[in-house]
């Protein structure tokens, strides 16, 4: 005979619960695709993102033109494990993504959602971090229309839609105070991933290729574009016959869809532009191999998933494996949608079928390498002797200065007649001697480029420099005035740069001793005396030797012209 119990409900914590789930795995670029999944939910054609830094009181709003919801909808929304319904074309999953997104990078959240139901009004709730750590309570806070900051109200002021409005961002400036230059420009190089990781695991919908669900979304105003691992606009593109393979799982069946592509070698691009577009946010080794699908939203972006390692030599290779989330179980989906893993049953189907599509991208590569001229490391010669200069005359090292002319050369006139053609602008590193009330600007599409790929390896030789107490050339001694004289390349020995606001009080007094401070409305950069020294000199030649050892042989043609620049603006001086 069955005996009756009696039951009680168990409420988890509030306090302790919600402050655990700020960690479950997402950063700012994922939080923030989160939520516009929720947006292509609500079958919005246009997303709006803007990010205000104002210190502590720094904002993030996400906002659609969707169908919005109802006051009952939305409180079910913004419940923990909402019992929303999810069909097999749906993005969500677990009932969780708005919260812990949210709570993921600030303390203070709210909704704020305007419907074409009869009242057809704003509606709005709020869950408060402290507001919860005080009570341990599941409560949200209702909002009044005419308490919503203005950027609120006039985006949903004439049309249907949704905003989520993040404040207190402790997660995304992550400072002690966040009322600094340094926060700023954090949250600058922030927005920049932001937009890199958008325009990847949102470019089919952004290119129109899911059926009924072509949309725009804008970053500051700015509309994000769309970009393409596969490179298929690129007639050198190589676009291999689709792999189907069956999968069961649960008692569902389904299948894995992959499409294969082998994109071209660097020379077979049809600019140079386009080839570093492609390399994509993690750069050609790290953006080889799979690219997962989960109705059409991409969750993963390049690796083997453990099936083989990642290899120069098959850089070229990349495949787009998609699968619906009706087989979300075969695939270990999690809730911030950021890992997947491929089901057992299949991994070795995958491999199998992938596998003479690789060894094919990995021919191209190494067929094309081929005919890259390489030219000899300082490796190569014995203790070379580096004759006396003349300041405006730099010199190369005789053993190597023919072939450079004869193998560089030619490419460098090459790229430039590309570059004339197209009417596309040079990057002109003499900017970089501009006086500082009139500073000129790189072009964006050049500056980032230059930023994550000279930069680095400028800043890699000057560590190895340093190390060995060698002198590196200042190039910002150009940039002295003329009172100050500048001494010879090769004369100097780099010095501590420290970076200071352009407000004189802000200038700690211990820093201002035997230094020259010029003013400006910009940060000033301020630079202790130059000093001669006696240690062994190294040419602009040797230094870009040096950095091509660890250059591919795309960025060669980049380091060439900016040090041509360089020998120009030494021989000017």
């Amino acid at each position: 005979m069955a005996k009756n119990y009696a039951v009680e409900e168990v409420i988890p914590s509030a306090k302790r619960l919600i402050n655990s789930l700020r960690d479950i795995g997402y950063d700012f670029p994922t939080a923030v695709a989160e939520l516009v999944d929720n947006s292509i939910e609500a079958d919005a054609t246009e997303v709006s993102i803007k990010v205000e830094f104002d210190g502590e009181n720094s904002w993030v709003m996400i906002a659609d033109n969707g169908k919005g919801m109802s006051a009952e909808k939305l409180k079910e929304a913004m419940r923990y494990g909402s019992a929303s319904i999810y069909n097999e074309k749906s993005l969500g999953k677990f009932g969780l993504g708005l919260k812990t997104a949210s709570f993921s990078q600030s303390k203070h959240w709210l909704v704020a959602t305007k419907s074409d139901f009869p009242d057809n009004d704003i509606i709005s709730f709020k869950w408060d971090l402290d507001h919860v750590n005080r009570t341990d309570r599941w409560e949200i806070l209702p909002i009044k229309k005419n308490s919503l900051d203005a950027v609120i109200k006039d985006y949903l002021q004439n049309k249907t839609g949704t905003v989520v409005f993040w404040q207190r961002i402790d997660r995304i400036l992550e400072y002690e105070n966040p009322n600094t230059e340094r926060a700023r420009k954090k949250l600058i190089t922030m927005c920049r991933d932001l937009e890199e990781h958008l325009a990847m695991v949102f470019h089919r919908f952004l290119m129109g290729e899911v059926p009924g669900k072509k949309m725009r979304l804008f970053l500051n105003e700015n509309e994000i574009l769309p970009w393409d691992p596969y490179a298929r606009n690129e007639k050198a593109t190589k676009e291999l016959d689709v792999i189907r393979i069956p999968l069961e799982h649960g008692g569902v069946h389904g299948e894995a869809v992959i499409e294969p592509y082998i994109l071209p070698p660097s020379k077979a691009f049809s600019t140079y532009q386009a080839h570093s577009k492609a390399a994509g946010p993690k750069k050609w080794n790290q953006q080889q191999g799979f690219y997962i699908y989960r109705n059409d939203r991409m969750i993963q972006s390049g690796g083997w998933c453990r099936i083989r390692t990642y290899d120069e030599h098959t850089k070229l290779a990349r495949f787009a494996l998609n699968f619906s989330s009706k087989i979300d179980g075969a695939f270990k989906i999690d809730v911030s949608k950021m890992y997947v893993s491929l089901p057992p049953q299949i991994r070795k189907d995958i491999e199998d079928k992938t596998q003479s599509m690789v060894t094919r991208a990995r021919e191209i590569y190494d067929n094309d390498e081929k005919t890259i001229p390489v030219i000899p490391s300082l490796d190569t010669f014995a203790s070379p002797v580096v004759p006396s200069r003349k300041p405006n005359n730099p010199s190369v090292l005789p053993e190597i200065k023919k072939e450079i002319e004869e193998k560089i050369q030619p490419m460098v006139a090459q790229e430039k007649e590309i570059y004339d053609n197209d009417e596309k602008t040079f990057p002109v590193i003499s900017s970089l001697d501009t006086k500082l009330d009139n500073p000129s600007v790189l072009p964006p599409q050049i500056k980032k480029e230059f930023e994550e790929k000279i930069q680095p390896m400028v800043e890699q030789v000057k560590e190895i420099y340093d190390n060995d107490e060698k002198t590196f050339p200042d190039i910002s001694s150009l940039n002295t005035k003329p009172g100050n004289p500048s001494v010879p390349v090769t004369t100097q020995k780099i010095s501590e740069i420290k970076i200071f606001p352009a407000v004189p009080s802000q200038i700690p007094a211990s820093d201002t001793n035997n230094v020259t401070i010029v003013k400006a409305s910009r940060p000033v950069i301020i630079h202790e005396e130059m000093r001669a020294v006696t240690e062994k000199r190294w040419t602009l030649d040797e230094i870009l030797d040096e950095l091509k050892k660890s250059a591919e042989p795309a960025e060669i043609h980049v380091l060439e012209r900016v040090f041509s620049r360089l020998r120009e603006q030494i021989q000017k001086t």
